[in-house]
């Protein structure tokens, strides 16, 4: 299978529903260090894992902005799904992007 990930700016990091990482593509590995293997609750602080199991338990998202290393970033945090398992997360997926200093904003109907 290709790894549409791979080389994509965004880092891209996937949990199974244990909190496990079973993914990262490079840019989370730049960023994280390879945690593949490791748990989330390791990687997290109390209240950071207390929010990753209320995701994974409500099938709820996460989304928020940060300031790292001089850079904005957007995080977005939201369930995965196997195929035929309809409203249970097989685990989360976290998508962590460079916002630019000025972004343009559109409105569409």
């Amino acid at each position: 299978m290709i790894d549409f990930f791979k080389g994509v700016n965004p880092a891209i990091t996937v949990s199974d529903k244990d909190g496990n990482v079973i993914y990262q593509n490079d840019s989370s590995i730049e960023v994280n260090g390879d945690a593949r293997g490791r748990n989330l609750e390791q990687c997290h602080n109390p209240k950071s894992w207390a929010m990753i199991c209320h995701m994974l338990e409500a099938n709820v998202s996460n989304v928020y902005t940060i300031s790292k290393k001089g850079k904005k970033k957007l995080i977005f945090q939201t369930p995965w799904y196997e195929e035929g398992e309809e409203g249970k997360p097989a685990g989360l997926v976290e998508f962590s992007m460079i916002l630019p200093e000025e972004m343009p904003h559109f409105e569409r109907s």
